[in-house]
Protein backbone atom coordinates (compact mmCIF):
# COMPACT_ATOMS: atom_id res chain seq x y z
CA UNK A 1 0.00 0.00 0.00
CA UNK A 2 3.09 2.71 0.66
CA UNK A 3 4.81 1.46 -1.82
CA UNK A 4 1.47 1.94 -4.03
CA UNK A 5 1.16 5.18 -2.98
CA UNK A 6 4.75 6.32 -3.13
CA UNK A 7 4.86 4.99 -7.05
CA UNK A 8 1.38 7.06 -7.59
CA UNK A 9 2.94 10.37 -6.19
CA UNK A 10 6.13 10.23 -8.31
CA UNK A 11 3.98 9.94 -11.22
CA UNK A 12 1.67 12.22 -10.62
CA UNK A 13 4.09 15.69 -11.08
CA UNK A 14 5.27 14.13 -14.32
CA UNK A 15 2.07 13.73 -15.47
CA UNK A 16 0.67 17.33 -15.16
CA UNK A 17 4.09 18.41 -16.26
CA UNK A 18 3.03 16.32 -19.44
CA UNK A 19 -0.19 17.88 -19.78
CA UNK A 20 0.88 21.55 -19.43
CA UNK A 21 3.65 21.19 -22.38
CA UNK A 22 0.68 19.36 -24.14
CA UNK A 23 -1.34 22.43 -23.59
CA UNK A 24 0.90 24.56 -24.64
CA UNK A 25 0.71 26.39 -28.43
CA UNK A 26 3.05 25.09 -31.36
CA UNK A 27 4.59 28.52 -30.88
CA UNK A 28 5.34 27.96 -26.99
CA UNK A 29 6.35 24.31 -27.15
CA UNK A 30 9.05 25.38 -30.07
CA UNK A 31 10.49 28.43 -28.51
CA UNK A 32 10.30 26.79 -24.82
CA UNK A 33 12.82 24.30 -26.87
CA UNK A 34 15.24 27.46 -27.41
CA UNK A 35 14.68 28.81 -24.19
CA UNK A 36 15.83 25.56 -22.04
CA UNK A 37 18.68 25.19 -24.82
CA UNK A 38 19.80 29.30 -24.38
CA UNK A 39 19.60 28.31 -20.19
CA UNK A 40 21.46 25.26 -20.30
CA UNK A 41 24.61 26.62 -22.59
CA UNK A 42 24.11 29.80 -20.75
CA UNK A 43 25.13 27.98 -17.35
CA UNK A 44 27.91 25.59 -19.31
CA UNK A 45 29.28 28.52 -20.13
CA UNK A 46 29.51 30.92 -17.15
CA UNK A 47 30.73 27.52 -15.34
CA UNK A 48 33.06 25.98 -17.82
CA UNK A 49 34.12 28.83 -20.24
CA UNK A 50 33.78 28.94 -23.88
CA UNK A 51 31.70 31.04 -26.31
CA UNK A 52 27.88 30.76 -25.36
CA UNK A 53 26.87 31.23 -28.79
CA UNK A 54 28.95 28.21 -30.43
CA UNK A 55 27.51 25.91 -27.82
CA UNK A 56 23.86 26.92 -28.21
CA UNK A 57 24.19 26.18 -32.01
CA UNK A 58 25.98 22.78 -31.55
CA UNK A 59 23.51 21.86 -29.19
CA UNK A 60 20.54 23.15 -31.15
CA UNK A 61 21.71 21.39 -34.17
CA UNK A 62 22.13 17.89 -32.22
CA UNK A 63 17.77 18.79 -31.70
CA UNK A 64 17.70 19.12 -35.70
CA UNK A 65 14.84 16.51 -36.03
CA UNK A 66 12.27 18.78 -34.18
CA UNK A 67 12.16 21.11 -37.46
CA UNK A 68 11.26 18.21 -39.51
CA UNK A 69 7.94 17.70 -37.73
CA UNK A 70 5.18 19.83 -37.14
CA UNK A 71 4.67 20.68 -33.31
CA UNK A 72 7.31 22.80 -32.57
CA UNK A 73 8.67 23.86 -35.90
CA UNK A 74 6.19 26.85 -35.35
CA UNK A 75 7.97 28.10 -32.36
CA UNK A 76 11.87 27.53 -33.52
CA UNK A 77 10.35 29.79 -36.79
CA UNK A 78 9.09 32.16 -34.00
CA UNK A 79 12.52 32.07 -32.24
CA UNK A 80 14.76 32.16 -35.10
CA UNK A 81 12.74 35.41 -36.78
CA UNK A 82 10.90 37.47 -34.31
CA UNK A 83 13.08 36.87 -31.27
CA UNK A 84 16.67 37.72 -33.14
CA UNK A 85 15.51 40.27 -34.87
CA UNK A 86 14.33 41.71 -30.83
CA UNK A 87 17.91 41.06 -30.19
CA UNK A 88 19.58 42.98 -32.77
CA UNK A 89 17.14 46.28 -31.54
CA UNK A 90 17.92 45.85 -28.30
CA UNK A 91 21.84 45.68 -28.85
CA UNK A 92 21.43 49.52 -29.07
CA UNK A 93 20.86 49.86 -25.15
CA UNK A 94 24.72 49.07 -25.13
CA UNK A 95 25.80 52.42 -26.32
CA UNK A 96 25.61 56.25 -27.08
CA UNK A 97 26.46 58.81 -29.41
CA UNK A 98 28.80 60.63 -26.33
CA UNK A 99 30.98 57.38 -26.19
CA UNK A 100 31.74 57.44 -30.20
CA UNK A 101 32.33 61.11 -29.71
CA UNK A 102 34.97 60.06 -27.42
CA UNK A 103 37.35 58.53 -29.73
CA UNK A 104 38.41 61.17 -31.90
CA UNK A 105 38.35 61.18 -35.91
CA UNK A 106 41.31 59.07 -36.27
CA UNK A 107 39.95 55.78 -34.89
CA UNK A 108 36.38 56.38 -36.09
CA UNK A 109 37.75 57.11 -39.45
CA UNK A 110 39.96 53.76 -39.80
CA UNK A 111 36.81 51.84 -38.24
CA UNK A 112 34.59 52.80 -41.40
CA UNK A 113 37.27 52.44 -44.02
CA UNK A 114 37.98 48.71 -42.22
CA UNK A 115 34.50 47.78 -42.48
CA UNK A 116 33.73 49.10 -46.30
CA UNK A 117 36.54 47.29 -47.42
CA UNK A 118 36.38 44.12 -45.72
CA UNK A 119 32.24 43.64 -46.62
CA UNK A 120 33.20 44.35 -50.67
CA UNK A 121 36.34 42.59 -50.23
CA UNK A 122 34.27 39.65 -48.87
CA UNK A 123 31.81 39.59 -51.79
CA UNK A 124 35.00 39.53 -54.48
CA UNK A 125 36.74 36.95 -52.40
CA UNK A 126 33.68 34.62 -52.74
CA UNK A 127 33.12 34.65 -56.21
CA UNK A 128 37.06 34.21 -56.76
CA UNK A 129 36.71 31.14 -54.76
CA UNK A 130 33.78 30.16 -56.32
CA UNK A 131 31.01 30.52 -53.81
CA UNK A 132 27.79 33.22 -53.89
CA UNK A 133 28.54 36.39 -53.58
CA UNK A 134 26.22 37.08 -50.63
CA UNK A 135 27.65 34.74 -48.47
CA UNK A 136 31.08 37.29 -49.02
CA UNK A 137 28.83 39.66 -48.15
CA UNK A 138 27.55 38.22 -44.82
CA UNK A 139 30.78 36.69 -43.62
CA UNK A 140 32.73 40.14 -44.83
CA UNK A 141 29.93 42.37 -42.90
CA UNK A 142 29.99 39.58 -39.65
CA UNK A 143 33.51 40.09 -39.71
CA UNK A 144 33.79 43.73 -40.39
CA UNK A 145 31.39 44.76 -37.34
CA UNK A 146 30.48 43.12 -34.50
CA UNK A 147 30.92 38.84 -35.22
CA UNK A 148 27.81 36.21 -35.07
CA UNK A 149 25.64 38.99 -33.76
CA UNK A 150 26.00 41.19 -37.43
CA UNK A 151 25.41 37.81 -38.92
CA UNK A 152 22.35 37.58 -37.46
CA UNK A 153 20.98 40.95 -37.86
CA UNK A 154 22.43 40.87 -41.97
CA UNK A 155 20.87 37.39 -42.48
CA UNK A 156 17.70 39.24 -41.15
CA UNK A 157 17.16 41.04 -44.50
CA UNK A 158 18.79 39.52 -46.77
CA UNK A 159 16.78 36.95 -49.30
CA UNK A 160 15.66 33.74 -47.59
CA UNK A 161 16.64 30.50 -50.43
CA UNK A 162 17.73 26.90 -49.46
CA UNK A 163 20.96 28.06 -48.57
CA UNK A 164 20.55 31.05 -46.40
CA UNK A 165 19.98 29.77 -43.22
CA UNK A 166 23.04 27.11 -43.71
CA UNK A 167 24.91 30.55 -44.97
CA UNK A 168 24.31 32.22 -41.21
CA UNK A 169 25.28 29.20 -39.78
CA UNK A 170 28.82 28.90 -41.32
CA UNK A 171 29.04 32.37 -40.36
CA UNK A 172 28.34 32.37 -36.96
CA UNK A 173 30.49 28.96 -36.48
CA UNK A 174 33.47 30.49 -38.35
CA UNK A 175 33.28 33.91 -37.03
CA UNK A 176 32.90 32.95 -33.33
CA UNK A 177 35.89 30.25 -33.46
CA UNK A 178 38.45 33.22 -35.42
CA UNK A 179 37.05 35.55 -32.70
CA UNK A 180 37.98 32.49 -30.35
CA UNK A 181 41.34 32.72 -31.75
CA UNK A 182 42.03 36.34 -31.51
CA UNK A 183 41.28 37.03 -27.98
CA UNK A 184 44.23 34.65 -27.27
CA UNK A 185 46.30 35.34 -30.12
CA UNK A 186 46.02 39.09 -30.47
CA UNK A 187 47.36 40.08 -26.77
CA UNK A 188 50.92 38.16 -27.57
CA UNK A 189 50.93 40.33 -31.08
CA UNK A 190 50.63 43.52 -28.54
CA UNK A 191 53.27 42.57 -26.36
CA UNK A 192 55.69 41.80 -29.47
CA UNK A 193 55.19 44.85 -31.55
CA UNK A 194 55.56 47.08 -28.02
CA UNK A 195 51.76 48.77 -28.84
CA UNK A 196 51.21 51.70 -26.19
CA UNK A 197 48.12 50.85 -24.26
CA UNK A 198 45.89 53.54 -26.50
CA UNK A 199 47.25 51.56 -29.53
CA UNK A 200 46.47 48.35 -28.22
CA UNK A 201 42.87 48.98 -27.46
CA UNK A 202 41.93 50.59 -31.10
CA UNK A 203 43.89 47.52 -32.17
CA UNK A 204 42.39 44.62 -30.49
CA UNK A 205 38.48 46.88 -30.66
CA UNK A 206 39.22 47.17 -34.72
CA UNK A 207 40.05 43.41 -35.25
CA UNK A 208 38.27 41.25 -32.95
CA UNK A 209 35.04 40.06 -33.87
CA UNK A 210 33.00 39.85 -30.90
CA UNK A 211 32.40 42.12 -28.35
CA UNK A 212 33.03 39.66 -25.18
CA UNK A 213 36.26 38.44 -26.81
CA UNK A 214 37.30 42.34 -27.09
CA UNK A 215 36.24 43.01 -23.28
CA UNK A 216 38.54 39.96 -22.50
CA UNK A 217 41.61 40.49 -24.55
CA UNK A 218 41.70 44.17 -23.89
CA UNK A 219 41.76 43.69 -20.17
CA UNK A 220 44.19 41.35 -20.35
CA UNK A 221 46.53 44.11 -21.38
CA UNK A 222 45.65 47.02 -19.10
CA UNK A 223 42.47 48.95 -17.62
CA UNK A 224 42.69 51.29 -20.30
CA UNK A 225 42.91 49.32 -23.06
CA UNK A 226 39.88 47.78 -22.36
CA UNK A 227 38.11 50.84 -22.20
CA UNK A 228 39.66 52.27 -25.36
CA UNK A 229 39.29 48.78 -27.38
CA UNK A 230 35.21 48.17 -25.52
CA UNK A 231 34.37 51.87 -27.49
CA UNK A 232 36.49 51.11 -30.64
CA UNK A 233 34.61 47.86 -30.70
CA UNK A 234 30.89 50.06 -29.84
CA UNK A 235 32.06 52.20 -32.70
CA UNK A 236 31.95 49.20 -35.03
CA UNK A 237 28.60 47.91 -33.59
CA UNK A 238 27.16 51.14 -34.00
CA UNK A 239 28.53 50.88 -37.85
CA UNK A 240 25.42 47.71 -38.08
CA UNK A 241 22.72 50.21 -38.77
CA UNK A 242 23.78 52.18 -41.75
CA UNK A 243 25.38 48.49 -43.37
CA UNK A 244 21.45 46.80 -42.57
CA UNK A 245 20.15 49.47 -44.08
CA UNK A 246 22.12 48.75 -47.75
CA UNK A 247 21.55 45.23 -47.33
CA UNK A 248 18.24 45.95 -46.82
CA UNK A 249 18.07 48.13 -50.10
CA UNK A 250 20.37 46.10 -51.62
CA UNK A 251 18.11 42.84 -51.29
CA UNK A 252 14.78 45.04 -51.54
CA UNK A 253 13.98 44.21 -55.37
CA UNK A 254 15.22 40.57 -55.12
CA UNK A 255 12.96 40.15 -52.08
CA UNK A 256 10.25 41.41 -54.58
CA UNK A 257 11.28 38.97 -56.59
CA UNK A 258 10.43 36.35 -54.71
CA UNK A 259 6.83 36.79 -54.52
CA UNK A 260 7.03 39.14 -50.96
CA UNK A 261 4.93 42.04 -50.98
CA UNK A 262 5.60 45.44 -50.85
CA UNK A 263 4.46 45.96 -47.40
CA UNK A 264 6.28 43.22 -46.17
CA UNK A 265 9.78 44.79 -47.51
CA UNK A 266 10.29 47.89 -46.07
CA UNK A 267 12.73 50.23 -46.76
CA UNK A 268 13.69 50.50 -43.27
CA UNK A 269 13.47 47.45 -41.07
CA UNK A 270 11.73 47.35 -37.66
CA UNK A 271 14.00 46.34 -35.45
CA UNK A 272 16.79 48.66 -36.81
CA UNK A 273 14.32 51.44 -36.09
CA UNK A 274 14.38 49.98 -32.29
CA UNK A 275 18.26 49.93 -32.66
CA UNK A 276 18.78 53.46 -33.88
CA UNK A 277 15.87 55.04 -31.45
CA UNK A 278 17.31 53.13 -27.70
CA UNK A 279 20.74 54.56 -29.23
CA UNK A 280 18.97 57.88 -29.23
CA UNK A 281 17.68 57.42 -25.71
CA UNK A 282 20.24 56.00 -24.12
CA UNK A 283 22.38 58.69 -25.23
CA UNK A 284 19.96 62.13 -23.99
CA UNK A 285 20.50 59.82 -20.82
CA UNK A 286 16.85 58.82 -20.13
CA UNK A 287 17.73 54.63 -19.88
CA UNK A 288 18.49 54.06 -16.16
CA UNK A 289 21.58 51.99 -15.32
CA UNK A 290 19.37 49.19 -13.95
CA UNK A 291 17.25 48.77 -16.75
CA UNK A 292 20.43 49.62 -19.63
CA UNK A 293 21.99 46.22 -18.34
CA UNK A 294 18.31 44.75 -17.80
CA UNK A 295 18.17 45.32 -21.61
CA UNK A 296 21.50 44.08 -22.74
CA UNK A 297 20.95 41.23 -20.74
CA UNK A 298 17.94 40.73 -22.63
CA UNK A 299 19.21 40.99 -26.03
CA UNK A 300 21.38 38.60 -25.09
CA UNK A 301 19.12 36.35 -24.05
CA UNK A 302 17.16 36.68 -27.38
CA UNK A 303 20.39 35.63 -29.63
CA UNK A 304 21.07 33.14 -27.77
CA UNK A 305 17.83 31.48 -28.19
CA UNK A 306 17.79 32.36 -31.79
CA UNK A 307 20.94 30.63 -32.38
CA UNK A 308 19.75 27.61 -30.91
CA UNK A 309 16.47 27.62 -33.00
CA UNK A 310 18.96 28.20 -36.12
CA UNK A 311 20.92 25.48 -34.94
CA UNK A 312 17.91 23.18 -34.89
CA UNK A 313 16.88 24.13 -38.50
CA UNK A 314 20.30 22.99 -39.83
CA UNK A 315 22.13 19.56 -40.21
CA UNK A 316 25.45 18.94 -40.35
CA UNK A 317 24.99 17.02 -43.43
CA UNK A 318 24.08 19.73 -45.11
CA UNK A 319 27.04 21.74 -43.45
CA UNK A 320 29.96 19.02 -44.52
CA UNK A 321 28.62 19.49 -48.30
CA UNK A 322 30.21 23.39 -48.41
CA UNK A 323 33.40 21.93 -47.72
CA UNK A 324 36.53 24.31 -46.60
CA UNK A 325 35.81 27.38 -49.26
CA UNK A 326 33.83 29.19 -46.66
CA UNK A 327 36.78 28.94 -43.82
CA UNK A 328 39.37 29.90 -46.19
CA UNK A 329 37.18 33.13 -46.81
CA UNK A 330 36.28 34.02 -43.51
CA UNK A 331 40.01 33.74 -42.57
CA UNK A 332 41.36 35.74 -45.39
CA UNK A 333 38.73 38.59 -44.50
CA UNK A 334 40.03 38.44 -41.14
CA UNK A 335 43.88 38.82 -42.18
CA UNK A 336 42.39 41.68 -44.21
CA UNK A 337 40.56 43.13 -41.11
CA UNK A 338 44.15 43.21 -38.98
CA UNK A 339 46.58 44.08 -41.78
CA UNK A 340 43.88 47.22 -42.72
CA UNK A 341 44.26 48.54 -38.57
CA UNK A 342 47.33 47.86 -37.87
CA UNK A 343 49.24 49.33 -40.64
CA UNK A 344 46.91 52.38 -39.39
CA UNK A 345 48.41 52.03 -35.92
CA UNK A 346 51.82 51.07 -36.50
CA UNK A 347 52.93 52.98 -39.97
CA UNK A 348 50.13 55.86 -39.48
CA UNK A 349 50.82 56.83 -35.60
CA UNK A 350 46.92 56.22 -34.61
CA UNK A 351 46.63 56.29 -30.73
CA UNK A 352 50.67 56.69 -30.34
Amino acid sequence: MTSSSSSTCGVAPWRRLTRRLSSLSPVGRGLLVCVTIALATTFIADHYGGPTLLYALLFGMSLHFLSEEGRCLPGIEFAARTVLRLGVALLGARMTLEQVGDLGLGPVLTVLAAVGLVICAGGLLARALGLQRDLGLLTGGAVAICGASAALALSAVMPKNETSERNTILTVVGVTTLSTVAMVTYPLLVGVLDLANTQAGIFLGGTIHDVAQVVGAGYIISDETGDVSTLVKLVRVAMLVPVVMVFSWLYRASRKDQGEGKRRVPMLPGFLVGFVALVLVNSLGLIPDSVNDGLSALSRWCLVTAIAALGIKTSFQKLAVVGWKPVILMVLETLLLLAIVLGVVVFGGLGS
